[in-house]
């Protein structure tokens, strides 16, 4: 193989491939990536076995068709700290070589035919089509609600159920809930249309951190129990997460009669600095609200106590109620409307936060003692 690449091409490709490269592995084929180049274009894979990532690079001259497997991490830092603007990558059994205008890195690498094969979309008839666009903004306003550590592997990812032209994004970690709505190009038939998948939060992440690019759509292919997802020059393929997704619609609370309108930056400067005074011991923080007002106001024994008041319009019965400041932050910080809603039930009923018709909120109280 030999083949001339601009530099900041494969800087780009090789920043989204070494976040499914596994830093620790009993397979040390799995810390390398494979290059493959063929016609007019470069290929780069990687796998963790269950996280594949298919790139393709375009801004190439192939010399000479082949492969080589390098290990991920030494080629990015090589790339990463070269000056020039075209890298020549030329490889020969087991060994690549990488050349710029004034370096010479010899890498002793893997052979390319042990390297587990990591599919690709190919010609196959999608599923599901949605702009990449809608699909980042859903995963923004739902992927910080999945669990990071749980024996329930279900909640470790995002539930994925289309309903009509729209696709539900759900993630919870038991404490707290995110659902949002994202319009869709292409709705699947048939069974695939009866379909509820939960993917990976991993895999969603590495979806959130392709570069915007305007217009652009994702393809969704459904197997037994993988999803591919190509985006312009980027396959993604994931197996999905085992288990029983909890019943979202029974958590979200359709009886209160607490209801008020506030603006979301103001809520969030309020909910911010109450929690200023709050120690790892005394986390959470309590909105009271009455005709005239909401405060927010959170304390500790050895820091003080926080007060912050908001003018608003409110007819209900007044109510206090604790929340994690951090739980209510991270949902604030993803509403993209100036206003929200919030409905309140007693003070030991979840809080509800509702932007629009397609974001919803769900957050657990906590006894402030």
């Amino acid at each position: 193989m030999k083949v001339s690449v601009n530099r900041s091409a494969l800087a780009e490709a090789l920043g989204l491939i070494t976040s499914v490269v596994p830093t620790r592995t009993p397979k040390p084929i799995l810390k390398c990536v494979r290059i493959a180049a063929s016609g007019k274009e470069m290929r780069i894979q990687a796998t963790n076995l269950e996280l594949g990532l298919d790139y393709v690079v375009s801004q190439v001259e192939v010399g000479r068709e082949g492969e080589a497997v390098v290990e991920a991490e030494r080629l990015a830092a090589i790339v990463r700290e070269s000056a020039e603007d075209v890298l020549v990558l030329e490889s020969s059994d087991t060994t690549c070589e990488i050349r710029g205008a004034d370096s010479h890195f010899k890498v002793y690498g893997q052979d390319p035919k042990q390297y587990p094969k990591v599919p690709s979309f190919g010609q196959a008839h999608p599923d599901l089509v949605i702009s990449l666009e809608q699909l980042q903004m859903g995963i923004e306003q739902c992927l910080f609600a999945t669990a990071k550590e749980s024996s329930r592997y279900a909640i470790n990812g995002v539930l994925w159920e289309v309903k009509g032209k729209k696709l539900v994004l759900v993630a919870t970690d038991g404490r707290r809930l995110a659902r949002c709505r994202v319009d869709v190009q292409q709705a699947p038939a048939g069974e695939a249309a009866e379909k509820k998948i939960i993917i990976p939060a991993r895999t969603m992440g590495l979806l959130q951190k392709i570069g915007p690019r305007e217009k652009e759509t994702v393809a969704v292919k459904l197997m037994d129990n993988q999803v591919l997802l190509s985006c312009a020059n980027v396959v993604i393929s994931s197996n999905l997460v085992e288990g029983n997704f909890p019943k979202y619609e029974d958590i979200i609370p359709a009886d209160y009669d607490k209801k008020l309108t506030l603006p979301t930056e103001g809520a969030l400067s309020g909910v911010r600095r109450a929690a200023l005074l709050t120690s790892e011991e005394s986390k959470g923080i309590k909105l009271s609200l009455s005709s005239e007002a909401i405060v927010f106001s959170g304390s500790s024994p050895e820091a003080g106590a926080a007060e912050v008041s908001m003018p608003v319009e409110y007819g209900g019965e007044p109510i206090e109620v604790g929340f994690n400041p951090q739980f209510l932050t991270d949902a604030l910080r993803v509403i993209r409307t100036p206003d929200f809603e919030l409905e309140l039930g007693q003070a030991d009923r979840p809080g509800v936060l509702k932007s629009g018709a397609d974001f919803l909120y769900v957050l657990m109280p906590i006894n402030l003692g």
